[in-house]
């Protein structure tokens, strides 16, 4: 969605130029400008997508379905120059089973944290063993996208195999040429000294 340019009169009488993008049925702000946030006190925000955006996202994250989508928190300044985002997402996603293809509902709500810094550290690396990097950490723009981050946090959130009730594993055989056929719990550690376990206490 492109952003749309807004004008507000406040009530000194100044006016304030932002961009904000809009839900699809209200004018609740979805982006803000960091030169409009307020470091003395909390930006907050709530945002409720209306179907034709749910449906965008859906497709996006190839989801059969978003029935509902929600992200409120709020926005505060972090030291001198960084923000930090605090929220809570929720939602109900419809994928397909990774088995059956059947529809699977997942209900989500998820706490959100990122932090828009001015500085992004390196990842740095000792003896080829790379050092963990905060994932909750973002290089900052001009403006803070409510929507990018909502839809980011929704797609770390989704189920990775979702599966239905009726979904079941079917037994593996391992099966080379011309030989008898290995089940898969044969496969295991250990099969195979439980197995010689077993001749061994039957030789005795």
């Amino acid at each position: 969605m492109p952003f749309i340019p807004l004008t507000t009169r406040w009530a000194t009488g100044s006016r304030k130029e932002h961009i904000a993008l809009t839900n699809d049925s209200s004018q609740t702000k979805t982006a803000y400008r960091i030169s409009e946030l307020s470091a003395g006190r909390p930006t907050t925000f709530e945002l409720r997508p209306g179907k034709p955006q749910m449906e965008r996202i859906a497709y996006e994250l190839r989801l059969e379905a978003l029935r509902k989508l929600s992200f409120v928190g709020t926005i505060t300044s972090e030291g001198k120059r960084d923000w930090r985002l605090d929220a809570k997402l929720g939602a109900t996603v419809v994928q397909p089973c990774v088995v059956t293809l059947a529809p699977v509902t997942t209900r989500i709500d998820t706490p959100v944290e990122r932090v828009f810094v001015t500085d992004m550290p390196d990842i740095k690396t000792t003896d080829d063993v790379e050092m963990p990097e905060d994932d909750t950490l973002e290089p900052l723009g001009n403006v803070i996208d409510l929507t990018a981050v909502m839809t980011e946090a929704l797609a770390l959130a989704l189920p990775d195999y979702p599966r239905s009730s009726e979904a079941q594993l079917t037994q593996t055989e391992f099966t080379p040429p011309d030989a008898e056929p290995i089940r898969e719990e044969e496969t295991k550690p250990f099969a195979g000294l439980a197995a010689l376990k077993d001749k061994l206490d039957k030789d005795q």
